[in-house]
Formats: structure tokens, sequence, C-alpha cells
């Protein structure tokens, strides 16, 4: 499935426009609430302008980019974390996970009902965190008495863990979100890894406006939700999911034509997934076979036999080398097989961490 973006939120609030808006896919969306039962979800290609000069160098007719998986999670009321609205199903949804976006309203809609009243950002986030906060609490607190035993018992790593369980759990109870806390070692922080709390995904707030925006509630809104963002350290992308929505209808001209009317210089979608990428700590690679210029999303830090896998699994158990060389030098070169000719090719072998931006072919045995 890849790397999967959860669109989350108080009911009402667009994910479901939004979604519609990043996947093409239409699904129902309505004025009322939990109209989203079952997730939606649909995979969305990644814009990257370097994939299409890689492709023109390479005289690729085929270009495929990299993507995500989002899903429309259903909306998240009060009392979630204890089984109301879908809380649990929602719940069970969220931990499946790799970032949250966290779709926050700004918009203001008379027909489109609020359910804690008018639009106020500060409120809405701390709804949804806090119960999102009060979910991960009650994991920790049986990790708590399963640890506790054990460390009776004299295990070390138990004793360990309690220790490490103890000082999440004060944390939470201050309203913090696991992912702000502070981990002293690598082995705690696997050990955080392990719990799979809601509050430890990264996440970003696609904060929703109207098609104008331009209300002195919306703006008033939008800079409060701005601030939140701040305060908590969270990238935060303005984006009218309805706008969007609508702009995917265009065709290529007639859509950078719309963006110019708005005064925007790229769409809200594609700056919704940049910083998606970012916060997964996503770089990406290309590879050139036949026809078709490819680009994979991988973790930064990733060896070259792993990144090898994403393309295939018989060349990461396979792999031998990879033949490795920057997209702008292979732009300057103008095509594999001079930058072949001239050794500007580097041979890495199973140590070398692909780098961003990189092109790649891949030497295995079958």
């Amino acid at each position: 499935m890849g790397f999967k973006c959860g669109l989350v939120g108080l009911p009402n609030v667009g994910k479901s426009t939004l979604f519609a808006a990043l996947s093409s896919i239409q699904v129902e969306r309505a004025g009322f609430p939990f109209s989203t039962v079952e997730p939606n979800r649909g995979v969305v290609p990644v814009a990257d302008p370097r994939l299409e000069k890689v492709a023109e160098v390479a005289s690729s007719r085929k270009v495929t980019p990299a993507s995500l998986t989002i899903v429309d999670i259903a909306g998240l009321v009060k009392g979630a974390s204890r089984g109301e609205g879908l809380g649990n199903r929602f719940l069970a949804h969220i931990r499946e996970m790799d970032l949250l976006l966290h779709v926050v309203r700004i918009f203001y809609a008379p027909d489109i009902p609020h359910l804690p009243g008018e639009p106020e950002p500060r409120r809405d986030v701390e709804i949804v965190e806090l119960e999102l906060i009060l979910a991960d609490l009650e994991v920790l607190q049986r990790r708590l008495e399963k640890a506790t035993r054990g460390a009776k018992g004299g295990g070390k790593k138990e004793a360990a863990e309690k220790d490490l369980l103890e000082s999440m759990i004060r944390h939470l109870d201050q309203g913090q979100p696991a992912r702000s806390f502070s981990a002293a070692a690598r082995w705690e922080e696997e050990i955080i890894s392990s719990w799979q709390l809601l509050t430890y995904r990264p996440v970003v707030y696609v904060l929703n406006t109207g098609e104008d925006g331009s209300s002195a509630a919306e703006q008033k809104a939008l800079k409060e939700a701005l601030e939140v963002a701040e305060e908590r350290g969270v990238p935060a992308v303005s984006v009218s999911a309805s706008l969007e929505l609508e702009l995917m209808e265009f065709p290529g001209e007639e859509k950078a034509l719309f963006l110019e009317e708005y005064g925007l210089q790229e769409t809200g979608l594609n700056r919704i997934l940049r910083v998606g990428y970012e916060c997964l700590g996503l770089i990406t690679f290309f590879t050139i076979k036949g026809e078709e210029a490819r680009a994979w999303a991988i973790e930064k830090g990733t060896k070259a036999p792993k990144a090898a896998g994403k393309v295939h699994s018989d060349m990461e158990r396979g792999f031998i080398a990879a033949e490795v060389i920057g997209w702008e030098e292979l732009l300057q070169i103008g095509s594999l097989p001079s930058a072949r000719e001239k050794g500007l090719l580097r041979l890495e072998g199973r140590d070398y961490e692909i780098r961003d931006g990189d092109v790649v072919l891949f030497r295995f045995n079958v």
C-alpha cells in the first residue's frame, strides 16, 4: 500500500471534498455528520517536475510519478475515545496511518452544520487532539499494568519500559501529544514507536477555507488556526477544498489561467502532498527502464538494496550494485549512454544511501 495519509477531523469540515479533489474519486459528500462510514481510499500521484525532465532526456513515452495513499476517515466527535459517534471505528483506522492530515474548518456555511458551533480552530483542534490523547492513555494504562507485573518479577526490560510508560503518561496527562515527547535515547524511541500511539504520528493541519476566504470571520479563524499550528510546531497548509475540486475539472492550460485568476502559484493539493512528504521524511529517486521513467518514494537514509526492493523484491534479494547519477548531472550530460561512456555513472554498493534526485540503475542476479 505504500505510505498512507489519513484525513481526520470533526464531521463536516470538508474531508470528503478534499479527498475527492486529491484522488479524483467521487465520494458521497453530505451536509450532515457521518456521511462517511467506511474509509475511502485513493492513490494520489505526487507531482515532481524533475521526473518530467528526466523522462524527456530518456525519451520515455511513459511517465509514472511516485504516489501516496490517501484515506478519508469518518469524522470524530467529543467522546470518541469512549466510543461516541463512530469513535472506535475511527480510532482503529487512524492506527493504520503513517501521517495524519488534520482538516480544520475555516469556512462559514450556514447550510452545513458544524457540531461544536461556529468554526473556532483552537477549540476544534483541541477536541480532536484530546480524544486521540485519551485513546492513547487507555492503551498505555494497559501496557503499564503488564510492565509493572513484569518489573515486580525482576524483569529489567519490563522495569525500563515501566519507567518510560510512566513518563509518557505524565506527558499525555498534561494535554501534550506523544510526538512532542523527548526521548532520551534511541532505544526509548524504538519502544515508543512500538506502542503505535495515535498522537505519535506526524500531523499536518489542512486549513479548509471558503473559495473566497475574505470575510472578517474567516480571516480571524485562519489567523487563529495559524497561531495554533505555530504554538504546536505543526506545519499548516491553507486550501479551499471546494475550489480545488472545481479546479480538477479544468484541462492544463485552463487550470493555469484559473490559478492565475486566484493569484495562486500552484494547487493547494500539491502543497499538501509536498508538506506531507517532508513530514514523513521521504525522498525521491528515479529509474529508467525501456520506455518508462518512474519516481519512487523512500524514507531518507534508505540503502540501495532496500530501495531496489521498492522496484521489485527480486532486485533486493539478488542485489549486486547500483549505477547512480544525480538528475541534474544527467540533464547536463544529455543521456545515460553518454554518462556511461564518460564514466560519470557511479557504481555504489550495499551500504550506499540513496539521495534525493538520484537516477538509479540496479544490477542484480535473478
